[in-house]
């Protein structure tokens, strides 16, 4: 599923395109240094996106991704900066931020528990609150799911 709905995602991007405002595709070299800065490989459909979008809005809602190569130097919605910045703050390792829910809760790829085709699920991570040892919230089966899910409420 995590293709055909990451391929419709993409489809009412372009239908919306209006609404959106995404920095644009990120190139292989970047994208490498990105997951050798985490430590982590991105699973299929968020490499994708990356690879299509970078990262950015569309109707109000940000996906986070990679802005540019100065992870240190950067902001939000760089994913990896992001990342970086809360793992300081007792984020765990395995987990990648792409999404702010507002309340302060992140929604994050979970790189402990791929599946078979090497997808990660998107759990939801709130500083202060989750517990790095308990079972986070699994909101979304993998990045494709959840980026449909999200377009599918907002536009």
């Amino acid at each position: 599923m995590s293709k055909e709905d990451l391929i419709q995602a993409f489809d009412l991007i372009r239908a919306h395109e209006d609404d959106a405002d995404f920095v644009g595709p990120r190139d292989e070299e970047t994208i490498r240094k990105a997951e050798e800065t985490l430590g982590i490989r991105f699973p299929p459909t968020y490499r994708r996106f990356i690879q299509t979008y970078g990262c950015g809005d569309i109707a109000g809602e940000e996906f986070y991704g990679i802005l540019h190569d100065d992870f240190q130097n950067s902001g939000i919605p760089d994913a990896v900066w992001l990342t970086l910045v809360e793992r300081q703050h007792g984020l765990p390792e395995h987990l990648v931020i792409i999404y702010s829910r507002g309340d302060g809760t992140y929604y994050t790829l979970d790189a402990s528990r791929p599946n078979t085709r090497g997808e990660y699920p998107v759990v939801a991570w709130t500083p202060g609150l989750s517990e790095p040892d308990k079972p986070l919230e699994v909101v979304a089966s993998d990045f494709g799911e959840f980026l449909k899910r999200t377009l599918d409420e907002a536009l």
